[in-house]
């Protein structure tokens, strides 16, 4: 009993290290995590995509497939898994761990950079490095089509007419004719400089309280 205990505690400080959860956050978590199993070893894309939470959520796909898309287990590796274990579980949610009062600057600026590599990912749905114009369209017709306000067109010409905004300010020099090829990375990260991202990142649909990592629903 007491060498299992040890090799759990082990397991557990391990976990802490890799993700920075606490080990009362990575208790909460395996809980959750054997609720959307059944008490099984992994979770499928079926396990997320069964969520009533998520059955009217634009996008969906886009949320259950970066649980299962490789870059975001900082293993620097692409491709995408049928199946993660509950370690590739918190790694993934280790993207929504907000800073604590005891977080650096430094370590602030690493943590808003993950943040936004992972939101990044899910726009790059093929995983070239550069969201191109077919994958910022199709995001941004999802969720505008879908919200019941506007026709499917309308979306795609809103979407056309971003993609132009966001290469005039990445590219401000283009021809009439240059071809934007998309964006990248550190264009993203212009796009979005300014925003608050540390604590802003939520995950509600796996009732998790992303603040505390408790199960339940958040108050907030």
């Amino acid at each position: 009993m007491g060498a299992s205990q040890t090799r759990a505690e082990h397991k557990y400080q391990d976990l802490v290290e890799k993700t920075g959860f606490s080990v009362e956050q990575i208790k909460n978590l395996h809980k959750r995590f054997q609720e959307l199993s059944g008490n099984d070893e992994t979770i499928s894309r079926e396990n997320l995509n069964n969520i009533p939470a998520l059955a009217n959520n634009p996008i969906r796909k886009q949320i259950v497939d970066a649980f299962f898309d490789k870059r975001n287990q900082r293993a620097n590796e692409v491709g995408s898994l049928e199946e993660i274990g509950f370690e590739q579980f918190l790694m993934v949610m280790s993207h929504f761990r907000p800073p604590t009062l005891k977080t650096t600057d430094e370590e602030k600026e690493a943590l808003r950079k993950e943040k936004l590599r992972f939101l990044f990912n899910m726009h790059d749905t093929d995983s070239d490095g550069t969201i191109t114009l077919d994958e910022y369209r199709k995001v941004v017709e999802e969720l505008l089509s879908k919200s019941g306000t506007i026709g499917q067109e309308a979306a795609r010409a809103i979407a056309d007419a971003a993609m132009l905004e966001v290469a005039s300010t990445n590219v401000p020099h283009m021809a009439p004719d240059d071809f934007y090829e998309g964006i990248t990375f550190e264009h993203f990260e212009q796009i979005l400089k300014g925003l608050e991202m540390e604590s802003r990142m939520h995950i509600r649909f796996l009732d998790v309280d992303t603040i505390t990592m408790r199960c339940g629903k958040s108050t907030t």
